[in-house]
Parts: C-alpha cells; sequence; structure tokens
C-alpha cells in the first residue's frame, strides 16, 4: 500500500471544493511531540494532509480530524481516549478490532455528525501500511486496505462505497469548510 498511495493532489480533484482552504507555507505541526506522546508515527498521506490542510468538514457531514500546530497533544489525547470505542470493546461489539494502544488497534482520525468513525488500525509496524476501518453508526464494521487520502479520494469520486453510510454520502459537489487553527 505504501508504494502507491494517493497524492494529495489526487485527492484534490475529486474534492476541489477542498483547495480554498490549503495553507500554501505548510501548518507546521510538531509531529516529534505528537508522535512521542502517541506512542506511533503516523502515515505519511496523512501527515501530508495535515501539512496542508486545517481541520476539514465535508458536505456538512463528515469532519476529517487533523492535528493543531499547538495543540498536537490534545489531539493525540483524543485520539487515543476514544470512550465510545472503548465501550463498544468492553461490551463486545467492535467484532475483532480493539481499541488504540493494544497492538493492532483502532487510532480515529475523521467522524461524521450521525456517529460513523474513520480509523486507521495501527498495524503492521508500518504506518504507510494501515488500513483505515469505519464504524457506522448502525454498527457495521468496514476495513478498507488504503490510507487516508487514498480513502477520501475513493469516497468522493464515488469509486469507494461504505457500506452502513446514509443512502445520499458522499453528497453531490460537497461544500466544504476549513476550521480555525487557532488555538484557544
Amino acid at each position: 500500500m505504501a508504494d502507491d498511495m494517493l497524492s494529495l493532489e489526487e485527492l484534490e480533484t475529486a474534492l476541489p471544493a477542498m483547495t480554498p482552504w490549503r495553507v500554501a507555507a505548510g501548518r507546521a505541526v510538531d509531529w516529534a511531540a505528537l508522535e512521542t506522546d502517541l506512542g506511533t508515527a503516523l502515515p505519511s498521506d496523512f501527515r501530508s494532509l495535515a501539512e496542508a490542510y486545517p481541520v476539514l468538514v465535508i458536505g456538512d457531514f463528515l469532519t476529517v480530524s487533523v492535528p493543531r500546530p499547538g495543540a498536537e497533544l490534545a489531539w493525540a489525547s483524543e485520539s487515543r481516549e476514544d470512550e465510545i470505542l472503548q465501550d463498544l470493546y468492553e461490551m463486545g461489539d467492535t467484532g475483532d478490532y480493539v481499541p488504540y494502544p493494544r497492538p493492532g488497534g483502532l487510532l480515529g482520525w475523521a467522524q461524521s455528525n450521525s456517529g460513523d468513525c474513520v480509523y486507521w488500525r495501527t498495524g503492521p509496524s508500518n504506518p504507510d501500511e494501515w488500513p483505515v476501518v469505519v464504524r457506522g453508526d448502525n454498527g457495521d464494521w468496514s476495513e478498507f486496505p488504503v490510507g487516508a487520502v487514498e480513502f477520501l479520494a475513493g469516497v468522493y469520486r464515488r469509486t469507494l462505497r461504505v457500506p452502513g453510510m446514509p443512502g445520499d454520502f458522499p453528497g453531490e459537489s460537497p461544500r466544504v469548510l476549513g476550521l480555525s487553527d487557532r488555538v484557544d
């Protein structure tokens, strides 16, 4: 998967409404602090996305969560401490999936406004080989052998279907909103 990862430009072609939010000079995320606190490196395609874009809300439905410069440790904490996933795991409702930081555990990076969550399955050891896992609000679990950028491009090109998502997802020409990097 790592050698054929989709580029950020290919995602921008699939979702052109995101391009006004691109930060030309980069966002200067402190990856060393974030990854040390998180206990793992993150996939390179996600790092490229997070350097180029703030948090994105796509089609008033899907929020792609990226670390904000100055708030990297908060992002790591939120991604690591997913209470809903932990509760589902403790109830036996996660199939063969486990929460991070367990080996191969799920680490979140996007969510919908209807309760769907998008994760990486953190195994094997090379983050560029981590598959994307989606937990639908209705309890469906789906795994895709692609990275975050390729997943998003596939969804918005309509070449990748996510079982359990609403029938109108993704909408036609979704609007994209970029959220401020301001840290309060």
